[in-house]
C-alpha cells in the first residue's frame, strides 16, 4: 500500500522534469538565432577590425539568413552553413569563435590578408567539408586537432607562412580528397600516415623545407593522382611504385633524391627506404623505438668468431677509407670556395663598370645592335638573349632593336639611387630614369630568380611584350638582361600623373586636381575597355592574351588624362610562384573573379570582371566596392554609387547606364558577362542610343 501511495508523487515528479526539459529545449531553440548572431558579430570584429568590409553584418539585423549578411548562407533549419569571404580584403585574424558554428560545412577565407595562427577551435567544426585558408599571411603550426574534422574533404593551406611539421594526425581524415600546403615554411618529414587516406587524390607539399625520404606508403593511397614534392630538401631512394602516377608525380629540385626509372634522378649508391629496413621511413611503422627495431629480424646473432674478425677488419678498412675521402673532400671544397671567391671578386669590380667598347672588342662586333647587351660569365649560365636562344631571323633583329646596355640603365637611374625609386613589390623595384636622349622612363628591375627558369619561355614573353602596341597600353621602350647582375630590366615610358589609385578616396574637392570630372571618368573607362579589347583580339593568339592582373594600380594616367594599361603580358616573363603571389593584392581589392577560386584559371571573362570593378571604382571614387554601391547601381539610386565629389554634375541617364555595365561585367556567373568588344560598342554609342541590358 505504501508503494501504491508513492506512485502519484513519482508521476508528478516525472511530469515536472519532462516539462522543465521541454521548456529548456524551447528556450535553447529560441536563443539559437540570437546566439549565432552574436557569434557572427564577434567574428566580424576580429576578421574586419576596421569595419571597412563586412558592413552588411549588423547586430540589429532581423535575420542573417535572408542574404543581408554578405557571404553567409544558412541551411533549412536557419543555422549558418557556409561563410564565403574569399578575396574581400580582410586583414584581421581568424577568430576562434568560428568553432562555435557547429553546422558550418564550408569556410572560404582565401585570397585575403589574414594573419596570426590558425585557431585549434576550427577543429570543433566536425561537419566541415571544405576549408580554404590559402593565400593569406597565416603563421604558426598546423593544428593537430584537425584530425577531429572527420568529414573534411578539401584542406587548402597553401601560400601562407606556416611552419613546423605536418601533423601525423592528418592521416586520420578518411574523407580527405585534397591536401594543399605548398609555398609555406614547413619542416620535418612527410608522414607515412598520409598513405592511409583512401580518398586522397591530390597531395601538394611543394616549396617547403621538408626533409627525409618519400614514404613508400604514400603509394597505398588508391585514388592518388598528384603528388608534388618539388623544391624541398628530400633525400633517399624514390619508391619505384610512384611511377604509376606518371606526370602527376613532381619531384624536381630535391638534389639528394635518387632512384632508377625516374628522369633527372641519379642512381642510388645504396638502398634506402623500404628496401633497407635499417633505414625506417619517417613516421613509419618502425619510427617508434628505432634502436631495437632497426635491426633486421632476419639478422644472425650467432655468427662465428672468424666472421666477427672479418667484419671488424672490414669496418677498420672502411673507416680508414672514409677518413681519406673526407680529407680529400675538405681540400676540394676549400679549393672550390677560393676559386669561386676569385671569380666573384672579379665580377664585383668589373660588372657595372664594363664599357661598351670593351664589350665590342670581346665579342668581335658580333651583335648588330647599337646598344649591345653586356655579356659576362655568370655561375648560373642564365643568358636568355644568347644567339642560341634568339636565333638569327628577322624576329631576332626585332628583339635586338629593343636591347639596352647595362651602362645606360645604371646611368639613367644614377646607379639605382633611392631618390629615383618609384615603388617596390615582392619581386621587383621600379625607378625613374632619364636616358641619354633626354626622355624620361620608368625602369622595372626584376631579379633572375623571379623570372621563368626556362630561357625559351622567358624569350617568348619578351617577344609578346615587344609586340604589344596600342594607344591605351603602356609602351615598352626596351629591355636589358645582365648575366653578371642576375637581373632583367624593362624600360617603359614614364607617366607623370601616376596611377588610378591617386584619384580614388579623395577627401573633398581640395583643388589638387585629383577629383576628375564626369567626362574624364567616362573617357578613362572607354580607354581601359579598348586596351583590354586589343589584348583579347591580338591576331594569332589562341587563346587570347589575358591580362590576369587588372587593377587601379595598373591603370596609369598620362598628361592628357588618357588611361594606359600597364603590366600587359608581364606574367609571361615571371615564374609561376611570383605570378601567384601578386594575386594577393588583386584578390584583396576584389578584382579576382569568383570562378578562379574553383577553376584556378584566368579567362577573358575574368578580365571583364576586374574591368567591372574598375568601373565601380571610377564612378564612385572609392577604392573598396561594398554591397551598398552594387545595390545602388542595381536600384538606380545615384546617391549610393556616384562620387559625391562630382556634386551632381553628370548626366544621370548616362551614369545609370554605366552602373548597369559595371553590374553585368561583375556578374557572378562568367557566362552571363559580356565579351569586352560588346562593352566597347555599347560605350561608344551610349550618348546616342540607350544601352539594352
Amino acid at each position: 500500500m505504501k508503494t501504491f501511495s508513492l506512485l502519484p508523487s513519482i508521476s508528478t515528479i516525472l511530469l515536472v522534469l519532462l516539462f522543465a526539459h521541454t521548456l529548456q529545449t524551447l528556450a535553447k531553440n529560441e536563443e539559437k538565432p540570437t546566439s549565432e548572431l552574436s557569434i557572427l558579430i564577434k567574428i566580424k570584429s576580429i576578421l574586419d577590425p576596421n569595419g571597412e568590409t563586412l558592413t552588411s553584418w549588423s547586430p540589429d539585423a532581423a535575420s542573417y539568413c535572408d542574404g543581408t549578411f554578405e557571404g553567409v548562407a544558412c541551411d533549412e533549419l536557419g543555422q549558418v552553413m557556409n561563410i564565403s569571404l574569399q578575396g574581400k580584403g580582410l586583414f584581421g585574424q581568424i577568430p576562434p569563435e568560428i568553432g562555435q558554428l557547429k553546422s558550418l560545412s564550408g569556410l572560404y577565407l582565401h585570397f585575403n590578408g589574414l594573419n596570426g595562427e590558425i585557431p585549434k577551435e576550427i577543429a570543433e567544426l566536425t561537419q566541415l567539408t571544405d576549408l580554404y585558408l590559402n593565400v593569406n599571411n597565416l603563421s604558426g603550426e598546423i593544428p593537430p586537432e584537425f584530425e577531429k574534422m572527420e568529414n573534411l574533404r578539401v584542406l587548402q593551406l597553401c601560400y601562407n607562412q606556416l611552419s613546423g611539421s605536418l601533423p601525423t594526425q592528418l592521416g586520420s581524415l578518411k574523407k580527405l580528397n585534397v591536401l594543399a600546403v605548398q609555398y609555406n615554411q614547413l619542416t620535418g618529414a612527410i608522414p607515412a600516415a598520409l598513405g592511409n587516406l583512401g580518398t586522397l587524390e591530390r597531395l601538394d607539399l611543394s616549396f617547403n623545407r621538408l626533409f627525409g625520404s618519400i614514404p613508400m606508403k604514400l603509394a597505398d593511397a588508391p585514388l592518388l593522382m598528384v603528388l608534388d614534392v618539388r623544391n624541398n630538401t628530400l633525400s633517399g631512394n624514390v619508391p619505384l611504385v610512384l611511377k604509376k602516377l606518371d606526370q602527376g608525380f613532381q619531384y624536381s629540385n630535391n638534389t639528394e633524391l635518387c632512384g632508377s626509372g625516374f628522369p633527372d634522378l641519379k642512381l642510388c649508391n645504396s638502398s634506402y627506404g623500404p628496401e633497407n629496413p635499417n633505414k625506417p621511413e619517417p613516421f613509419g611503422p618502425q619510427s617508434k623505438g628505432v634502436e631495437p627495431k632497426a635491426i633486421p629480424q632476419s639478422a644472425n646473432i650467432t655468427t662465428s668468431r672468424s666472421k666477427s674478425t672479418n667484419s671488424g677488419l672490414a669496418a677498420l678498412l672502411g673507416a680508414i677509407l672514409s677518413t681519406m675521402l673526407l680529407i680529400a673532400g675538405i681540400f676540394s671544397f676549400i679549393w672550390y670556395r677560393r676559386r669561386k671567391q676569385r671569380i666573384g671578386t672579379a665580377f664585383e669590380t668589373s660588372d657595372s663598370r664594363i664599357s661598351t667598347d670593351h664589350y665590342q672588342i670581346k665579342e668581335s662586333g658580333n651583335r648588330k645592335s647599337g646598344s649591345p647587351l653586356i655579356s659576362l660569365e655568370y655561375s648560373t649560365g642564365w643568358d636568355p638573349m644568347s644567339k642560341s636562344q634568339t636565333g638569327s631571323g628577322v624576329l631576332s633583329e626585332v628583339l635586338e632593336s629593343y636591347v639596352f646596355n647595362v651602362d645606360d640603365v645604371e646611368s639613367a637611374t644614377r646607379f639605382f639611387s633611392d631618390s629615383n625609386l618609384l615603388g617596390k613589390s615582392s619581386f621587383s623595384a621600379t625607378y625613374r630614369g632619364i636616358l641619354r636622349d633626354g626622355s624620361v622612363v620608368a625602369i622595372k628591375r626584376i631579379a633572375k630568380t623571379s623570372c621563368k627558369n626556362d630561357e625559351s619561355e622567358f624569350l617568348k614573353g619578351l617577344r609578346i611584350l615587344t609586340s604589344l602596341k596600342h594607344e591605351n597600353l603602356l609602351r615598352l621602350r626596351g629591355f636589358c638582361c645582365s648575366k653578371g647582375r642576375g637581373e632583367c630590366f624593362l624600360i617603359y615610358d614614364y607617366v607623370a600623373k601616376g596611377n588610378l589609385l591617386r584619384y580614388l578616396d579623395v577627401k573633398g574637392n581640395s583643388g589638387n586636381g585629383n577629383v576628375l570630372d564626369w567626362s574624364t571618368r567616362f573617357s578613362i573607362i572607354k580607354g581601359i575597355a579598348k586596351g583590354i579589347e586589343y589584348l583579347h583580339a591580338i591576331k594569332g593568339k589562341k587563346p587570347a592574351l589575358v591580362h590576369q592582373n587588372i587593377s587601379a594600380e595598373k591603370i596609369l594616367i598620362d598628361q592628357h588624362h588618357a588611361p594606359l594599361l600597364a603590366g600587359s603580358g608581364l606574367h609571361k616573363l615571371l615564374a609561376d610562384d611570383i605570378v601567384f603571389s601578386t594575386l594577393k593584392a588583386s584578390a584583396a581589392m576584389g578584382y579576382l573573379a569568383p570562378e578562379y577560386t574553383t577553376t584556378g584559371k584566368f579567362t577573358e571573362k575574368s578580365d571583364v570582371y576586374a574591368f567591372g570593378i574598375l568601373i565601380f571604382q571610377i564612378i564612385s571614387g572609392k577604392s573598396k566596392i561594398g554591397s551598398l554601391i552594387r545595390q545602388g547601381a542595381e536600384l538606380e539610386k545615384l546617391e549610393d554609387f556616384m562620387d559625391v565629389n562630382l556634386d551632381g554634375k553628370f548626366p544621370e541617364v548616362e551614369a545609370v547606364l554605366v552602373g548597369k555595365i559595371a553590374l553585368i561585367c561583375t556578374h557572378e556567373c562568367p557566362e552571363s558577362r559580356p565579351v569586352i568588344g560588346a562593352v566597347v560598342q555599347e560605350l561608344s554609342k551610349m550618348s546616342v542610343l540607350p544601352l539594352d541590358l
